[in-house]
């Protein structure tokens, strides 16, 4: 096939996303090879691709793909998480569009239009990421509410409560009010917020007067008389539900009221002053107002002093009849109302501003309220052990390493995760109550029948006496079971595809999901498996706009990646998130990434373009064979950088060691040397040669740019391909022999060509105008081999070895060497002296400056003998340089 003469990338896209899906390109079935394996992080059901999914599959996409060009066996399987919080929240307000209340509906109606949402709208990020070119095995895609992920979820749960690792208890729990559930602590994203903070004055029963004013004036707010005790707190909604004041028994200042009881504000309920040397002397006023059922350390401290707790807020944050002022109001308006109230009472000391750290639920950026509630934990200590060891001994690497240290203090200071939800969607906690309270564990309702009666020895019982817990468990519940639920091997633990797959290779995630999603498969796999459940965890910055800011929809900084991939191609869009992000950076992306991507993408189709159009002479002789031998040797040298990036999982340099590689060296270079003069033929081994080196640069180029490249390997100067004869499954090059010498050698060369060229524009020479060139050897390089190259990049028609400087002439130095080019016409004496005189006073500078270190007694004793011997270099260079410039000045001055 042929192909156009521009590129165009939507259709190139289209057609071979669509070729490769058709002829199985991405399907993987375990075989011979040595398989490797990724699974992808499953995006939320819920969502569209955004930049964040963009750099994350962007990478696996590469490694895949690279992995299959090295004749793996390469599987990346693909799928959605069901995301309870979050999908749930998107049904109620789908059904509220339609009129529809979820009070209204029994569980099985709202899970039915729960599936209709989810087919409707839940595949949608994996069609987008087929934009993006992803090579997922599309035929694997799964699903963590598929009827089998689902019964390993079950399978699971059983077991660790046998296990005794899964129990039911009221504990303090995250709650969030919008979402109407619990949350983990890894779901509470902190923020630091304005907030105010509230001086509130309690009175001290049995210091008040019959008409219940105060009988003593009351001192600065830092400070309490003995009729009051001022109380700073930022959530003065929350007083209802106070049960005690807390004073240090050290604290001089209220020794007097040891045993005393105080009045809660507004309402007047007395409660006890409490001694705790919990309570710091020197923060705020000393005291604190405990409040058991809306505070974690003030619930320890009241199962401490046996306090009671009187819990005022219904699941949806409003206050309940506990309140018994404000009753319904939501707790922020309340906070507001109450501080009115305070004032009105003369019992708001002073209002203050102050930052504070927030817990937002990060499913619903709602203010998360701690909150006591009856939920199942499941204990993680034993878990974390052996999780910890693989990533310490290194069995698991984390790139980068730096987030070894976090990964420890996570798993070393670990809780026991609330796997429970106050939800519908997801999958059932399998636990059936009887009326007594008790509860047995079990699959399903018969076998849970079956339980119960063993358990109460009543052999009367039906399943009617049964009721199965309403909660589901955490969608981590699930997630955590992916590298091994994919494959089936909860349902199969023996069968082929887990025995060949897992433990899978490369993990590609973010580190804000370190601990709650791979920590815990990491234990998940070690308890089911026995085994890790990959090798290496890559882990991925965040993307932020130049200015720093995270990209979100709220701040309407992140671009609609479909938007970039439009404008600028998938290949330029994943060059461009790729150009600049290091594993575990954050990258700062601008558009202008994506620009410079789509340039490169036409860089390479220009070339190619260029090599194309070539007209071929098969009676002449090869001219360029040190062109040719060249750029052998700087590939295979690019390819052994390139090689060690990718074992380091240093993507964003292996990507900028190729980009320089066809960029510079073949576009700029080699091609520019081996190009024939206008309008003339160019001979057949040159032109043979260099379209095998372009095979191979689309080859290194492929996990890039998969589009471009797929297109150009198939156009007819290649040969006639089969019909399985693509780029995607082309076997990648192979590290040949480099001529070190040779490459050294070029470079000297190339820096020539550079000064001549610099020198043509300092002199405002005419590209066209040919020059003469004197070349003064110093060094062991033999310029005469190197000749066409000069002649040809140059415009040099006169080529001369000499032994003595040349007169008249502008000069410049290249490693030892010194090269002459005589300048016909009239030349700017003035102009000439006073550059070449800043030149000296630059250099004689740079010599003052490398003496005094050499001059140094300290740094000569301490200096390693390289560094010492580099400076010398300098010294050297430097002096030669100089006395260059002083010739040609006396030649000026002459």
């Amino acid at each position: 096939m042929s192909i156009s003469k521009t590129y165009q990338p939507k259709e190139a896209e289209d057609k071979w996303y669509s070729y490769w899906l058709k002829h199985k390109f991405f399907r993987s079935v375990p075989d011979e090879r040595e398989p490797y394996t990724i699974v992808i992080p499953p995006p939320n059901v819920t969502g569209v691709l955004h930049m964040g999914h963009m750099l994350n599959n962007t990478i696996q996409d590469v490694l895949i793909r690279r992995a299959r060009m090295k004749g793996k066996n390469a599987c990346w399987v693909p799928g959605t998480d069901h995301a309870s919080i979050a999908t749930e929240a998107k049904v109620v307000a789908m059904l509220k569009e339609r009129g529809i209340n979820k009070k209204d509906l029994s569980r099985e109606e709202f899970l039915k239009y729960a599936w209709e949402w989810k087919e409707k709208y839940g595949g949608i990020i994996l069609e987008q990421l087929k934009k993006l070119g992803a090579s997922c095995d599309w035929d694997r895609t799964r699903f963590t509410m598929d009827d089998d992920l689902s019964e390993a979820v079950i399978d699971t749960f059983i077991h660790l409560h046998k296990k005794g690792w899964i129990y039911r208890g009221v504990r303090m729990v995250n709650w969030d009010p919008q979402g109407k559930t619990a949350v983990s602590d890894e779901e509470v994203i902190r923020k630091e917020v304005n907030q105010k903070l509230y001086y509130i004055k309690y009175a001290v029963a049995g210091e008040r007067g019959a008409d219940g004013e105060s009988q003593k004036s009351t001192s600065d707010f830092g400070l309490q008389t003995s009729d009051f005790l001022t109380i700073a707190t930022t959530r003065p909604e929350t007083i209802m539900a106070d049960t005690a004041i807390c004073i240090n028994p050290n604290d001089e200042r209220y020794k007097h009221l040891h045993g005393k009881k105080a009045i809660i504000p507004l309402i007047n309920r007395e409660i006890p002053i409490i001694l705790d040397d919990y309570v710091e002397m020197d923060f705020g006023t000393g005291c604190l107002k405990v409040t058991p059922a809306h505070d974690l350390n003030d619930y320890n401290l009241g199962i401490k002093h046996n306090l009671p707790v009187i819990d005022i807020l219904n699941d949806d944050g409003t206050l309940n009849e506990k309140a018994e002022i404000l009753i319904g109001e939501d707790r922020f308006a309340a906070r507001k109302k109450i501080a009115v109230l305070l004032e009105n009472a003369h019992q708001l000391a002073k209002v203050e501003d102050y930052k504070s750290q927030i817990g937002f639920s990060e499913r619903t950026d709602a203010v998360i309220e701690p909150k006591l509630s009856m939920q199942w934990f499941c204990k993680m200590e034993e878990m974390a052990k052996p999780a910890l060891d693989y990533v310490l001994k290194g069995d698991i690497k984390l790139i980068p390493d730096k987030f070894v240290n976090t990964y420890k203090h996570w798993m070393e200071n670990v809780h026991d995760w609330t796997i429970s939800r106050q939800l519908w969607w997801g999958q059932q906690i399998p636990a059936w109550y009887l009326s007594d309270g008790q509860y047995v564990i079990a699959k399903n309702v018969d076998e849970a029948l079956e339980l119960a009666k063993g358990k109460t020895q009543n052999s009367k019982l039906t399943t009617t006496d049964l009721k199965q817990e309403e909660d589901v468990v955490d969608t981590w519940f699930s997630s955590w079971l992916w590298p091994i639920s994919v494959f089936d091997g909860f349902k199969d633990p023996n069968n082929d595809d887990i025995n060949y797959y897992y433990p899978t290779n490369d993990l590609v995630t973010a580190p804000e999901i370190l601990f709650f999603w791979v920590a815990r498969m990491i234990m998940a796999g070690h308890e089911f498996r026995g085994e890790l459940p990959f090798r290496n965890v890559y882990l991925t910055g965040i993307v932020r706009d130049k200015l720093g800011r995270k990209m979100s929809k709220s701040l309407g900084n992140s671009p609609d990646p479909l938007n970039l991939i439009e404008e600028y191609g998938a290949d330029g869009v994943r060059v461009g998130m790729l150009l600049s992000s290091p594993a575990g950076n954050d990258l700062m992306f601008d558009e202008e990434h994506c620009k410079q991507g789509r340039n490169f993408w036409n860089k390479v189709w220009n070339a190619f373009s260029l090599v194309k159009g070539w007209k071929v002479d098969d009676n002449l002789e090869n001219p360029n064979k040190i062109a040719s031998e060249w750029f052998k040797s700087r590939f295979s040298q690019a390819l052994t950088e390139i090689e060690d990036d990718f074992a380091q999982y240093r993507l964003s340099e292996a990507l900028m060691a190729t980009y320089k590689l066809v960029w510079d060296d073949f576009c700029a270079w080699y091609l520019e040397m081996i190009k024939p003069a206008y309008k003339h033929p160019i001979d057949r081994e040159t032109y043979t040669q260099t379209i095998k080196l372009f095979e191979d640069i689309l080859k290194i180029l492929h996990p890039f740019i998969p589009f471009i490249t797929e297109e150009l390997w198939h156009d007819e100067v290649f040969g006639k391909r089969g019909e399985m004869d693509c780029c995607i499954v082309a076997q990648l090059p192979k590290i040949e022999q480099i001529n070190a010498h040779l490459l050294e050698d070029v470079e000297i060369v190339k820096q020539v060509v550079t000064d001549i060229r610099n020198t043509r524009n300092s002199k405002q020479i005419s590209p066209k105008e040919a020059l003469a060139l004197s070349i003064k050897v110093n060094s062991k390089i033999s310029y005469s081999q190197y000749e066409p190259i000069i002649r040809k990049m140059g415009n040099i028609n006169e080529f001369n070895i000499v032994d003595e400087k040349v007169n008249g002439a502008v000069s410049f130095m290249v490693s030892k060497d010194e090269f002459y080019i005589p300048l016909t016409g009239n030349i700017d004496t003035a102009a000439e002296t006073e550059r070449l005189t800043k030149e000296k006073e630059y250099l004689l500078g740079f010599l003052k400056s490398v003496d005094a270190k050499l001059g140094n007694e300290r740094f000569m004793n301490n200096a390693k003998p390289e560094i010492i011997d580099n400076e010398l270099k300098k010294k050297a260079d430097a002096e030669t340089k100089l006395k260059i410039i002083e010739d040609n000045l006396d030649s000026l001055a002459n």
